[in-house]
């Protein structure tokens, strides 16, 4: 199992995103409002972090999704996300990490 973290600069496709996740096996995410570091230290760094030249883009927040997967649902999350946000290369649109999970309870398995 992998807990699959999304953070979604593109939060105007959320609802799209999920509903993608669900039609194709995933069955449950946690959604949280979060706020990048660029933005953070932008907004409250003042000039000093602007002079870095860090990438801020113009939004205020993300969307962070948590979602726990089999390991071989894995590609299927990418290739979703890839497939509402766009390449995850390009600025501004998502990142995905995924942490092994070696516990699970309440997901709805029987043991």
């Amino acid at each position: 199992m992998q807990m699959a973290i999304i953070i979604l600069s593109r939060f105007e496709k959320l609802e799209e995103l999920l509903f993608c996740l669900a039609e194709e096996g995933v069955r449950g995410a946690t959604v949280v409002e979060s706020s990048g570091m660029a933005k953070v230290l932008g907004r409250e760094g003042g000039r000093f972090f602007q002079s870095l030249h860090l990438y801020i883009p113009d939004r205020e927040e993300n969307r962070t999704i948590f979602t726990v997967v089999p390991d071989e649902q894995v590609p299927l999350v990418e290739r979703v996300l890839t497939e509402v946000v766009g390449d995850l290369s390009d600025p501004d649109t998502a990142v995905l990490f995924c942490v092994p999970v070696g516990y699970t309870a309440g997901l709805g398995e029987k043991k």
